[in-house]
């Protein structure tokens, strides 16, 4: 399962729902700003309280940078049917 751990205002978290969403590809969304243990898992997980942050939990990968998260969905989910480039 993908979890998408972002924050509203995040405009790098928005670019990577949209390819998610445009590609069908199913997804948790986590709100870091509302959620305090959400906040704690990406500092666990990551080190650092940035978004977005990616966790794969079947590939047990956990990634910062939304390029690189895109790259990684697109490498291992396909890009989906909304996503042709």
């Amino acid at each position: 399962m993908l979890q998408l751990y972002t924050s509203p205002q995040c405009p790098y978290c928005r670019k990577v729902e949209a390819y998610l969403d445009g590609g069908g590809i199913p997804h948790e969304i986590r709100d870091v700003a509302t959620n305090p243990e959400f906040r704690d898992t990406v500092l666990t997980l990551g080190g650092n309280l940035q978004v977005p942050f990616l966790v794969d939990t079947d590939r047990d990968v956990h990634m910062y940078e939304s390029d690189d998260i895109i790259a990684y969905i697109s490498e291992h989910y396909g890009k989906g049917p909304g996503n042709d480039n």
